[in-house]
């Protein structure tokens, strides 16, 4: 189910998580510009879909390979029930993965409206998988930081 990755993918949830969160930040900065919004979109299903990856390896010890944010969460759910309240957010999600990223006959039409909603929920699931597994991303920004 997807690229494989060849042993070069980080092993480290938190590593996962600092990625996630970049995402987001990509996301809200691109929200600026109507143009991009289909990219923003896109930030957002990469956002959500690292953060899950981050709590399985927590919760699994390994790394799962794949897009699909409801398979995903499925398997989070599988961990820890509380996850059954983001299967509807991670199906929505889930469409701005291939759609955002090539043309369409019929494209999807991204307004400021639908950005505004999938920004909030991208953002209400990364701050509960980061609460989740005490991760916080200003932290662990000034320790990278510092180390490079």
């Amino acid at each position: 189910m997807g690229r494989g990755n060849h042993g070069t993918d980080s092993r480290r949830y938190w590593d996962w998580l600092f990625h996630s969160k970049l995402d987001h930040i990509a996301a809200e900065l691109l929200m600026a510009d109507e143009r991009c919004y289909a990219a923003a979109a896109f930030h957002c299903q990469q956002c959500i879909e690292k953060a899950l990856k981050a709590f399985l390896l927590y919760k699994n010890r390994r790394l799962l390979d794949g897009h699909n944010l409801t398979w995903l969460c499925k398997q989070a759910v599988l961990s820890e029930k509380t996850f059954m309240q983001w299967l509807g957010k991670s199906a929505m999600l889930n469409r701005y993965y291939i759609e955002t990223r090539y043309p369409a006959d019929i494209p999807l039409a991204i307004n400021r409206e639908t950005i505004e909603d999938l920004f909030a929920s991208t953002t209400q699931m990364l701050e509960f998988i980061c609460g989740e597994l005490h991760f916080d991303f200003d932290s662990y920004h000034r320790g990278k930081s510092q180390k490079g």
